[in-house]
């Protein structure tokens, strides 16, 4: 098995300005006049249907982020995110279904695998023939996720994987995981006690729990993952190397941020035009209520909160596709955005009144969605935690 250098780019053009744009056009039509209609039915039934996966499949929104040698478009970071700021006017759920093929669960393989690992799995995974799911997350293990209990005992051309994992995106319909797991009982310098492992859905010994109950993000399906010896070759073991794993986490997760910064705001746009279409539309003491102050401070509020989430996930992705490492930048839009449509969909509420704290209403929805962004791949605390320390890092006193 030979190991392929890290991929990366110095400068990556993507795709051209004439396809970006077929592309934006085509996300824009589909989601108003096909994923719009279907939110309140995905959130109803808690699933998204069939034939808008085969839909996605046939847009080729599996493979937007993967090498054309792969299957996919190609695009680069500053590509993506407007994409995913289209995709995401309408239910998150939508944009749950691709994001492990987008990110962590494409981009770790990608950066890190063997040339075999890629040639095996990214074909499928830009086609969307295989979903991906990313399995590092653990009962006791959350924000401190080098401390994950999922052992992988090396025997002889095999590893033997035990263990569990929790709140896993897109479990319930994933062909592929990538595991992270402990090669070495103790902790080492470096996280290099962790290791990463590209496992079938399909091993004897996995199982996948039942579909998680969640507060908000209908549609978007999670659950437990179980290990119960499960017997692996060492081919699995991603990258041919042990003790990559964390580090090959946390690189994808760099690119994984500024993916949810984007998504933030396109929630963001989408819950501030319903804010916008209920005021003008609802009257009070004779007038729209649009026409209110305090509400108009509101209205100020959220599209200066938006611009500078816009701004800063453009800036970010910018960098990346330059060449430039944005741990610190991706820590900063994934803290700003999550907050910042945290606040317009709280504001959103407060618009409606009574109308909004009812199920009936879809700003209920988003108001109870856009809750998780705050926590998932990196809670907002984790976020400042990160922030702080690359800053000490380059800091220089005067």
């Amino acid at each position: 098995m030979t190991h392929a250098p890290p991929f990366a780019s110095s400068a990556d053009p993507g795709v051209d300005a004439d396809t970006l744009s077929m592309l934006r056009e085509t996300l824009h039509r589909y989601v108003r006049e096909r994923l719009v209609p279907l939110e309140d039915q995905v959130a109803r039934e808690e699933r998204i249907p069939d034939e808008v996966i085969a839909e996605f499949r046939d847009m080729g929104l599996f493979g937007l982020t993967l090498p054309a040698e792969y299957g996919g478009l190609g695009l680069n970071m500053s590509q993506e995110v407007e994409l995913v700021m289209e995709l995401t006017w309408t239910s998150a759920a939508f944009r749950s279904l691709v994001s492990m093929n987008l990110g962590v669960g494409s981009h770790a393989i990608l950066m890190d695998g063997t040339q075999e690992q890629r040639h095996r799995w990214l074909p499928d995974l830009a086609s969307g023939k295989v979903i991906a799911g990313f399995a590092l997350t653990e009962p006791d293990s959350g924000s401190d996720s080098a401390a994950l209990r999922t052992r992988a005992v090396r025997d002889g051309d095999h590893y033997v994987l035990n263990g569990s994992k929790r709140f896993i995106s897109n479990a319930p319909l994933a062909g592929l995981f990538t595991v992270m797991a402990r090669t070495s009982p103790e902790r080492l310098p470096g996280n290099a006690h962790v290791s990463a492992f590209l496992v079938p859905a399909d091993t004897p010994g996995l199982r996948v729990g039942e579909k998680d109950r969640k507060m908000g993000h209908s549609g978007a399906a999670t659950a437990d993952v179980y290990f119960d010896n499960v017997r692996i070759p060492a081919s699995a073991l991603l990258g041919g190397v042990e003790g990559r794993g964390f580090v090959s986490a946390m690189k994808a997760l760099d690119r994984g941020r500024v993916n949810i910064s984007a998504l933030c705001v396109g929630q963001g746009k989408r819950i501030l035009h319903e804010m916008l279409r209920y005021a003008t539309e609802r009257k009070q003491f004779g007038k729209p209520i649009a026409e209110f102050q305090l509400l108009q401070a509101m209205f100020a509020d959220s599209k200066t909160d938006l611009y500078a989430a816009e701004c800063m996930v453009r800036d970010t992705a910018r960098r990346r596709d330059a060449g430039e490492r944005i741990s610190l930048e991706a820590s900063c839009c994934k803290l700003f955005a999550s907050e910042m449509v945290g606040r317009i969909a709280d504001r959103c509420i407060q618009v409606y009144g009574g109308a909004g704290y009812m199920q009936e209403s879809r700003v209920e929805r988003f108001y109870r969605d856009v809750r998780l962004f705050r926590i998932y791949e990196g809670t907002s605390q984790i976020q400042q935690l990160v922030i702080a320390k690359e800053l000490l890092k380059t800091f220089e006193a005067f």
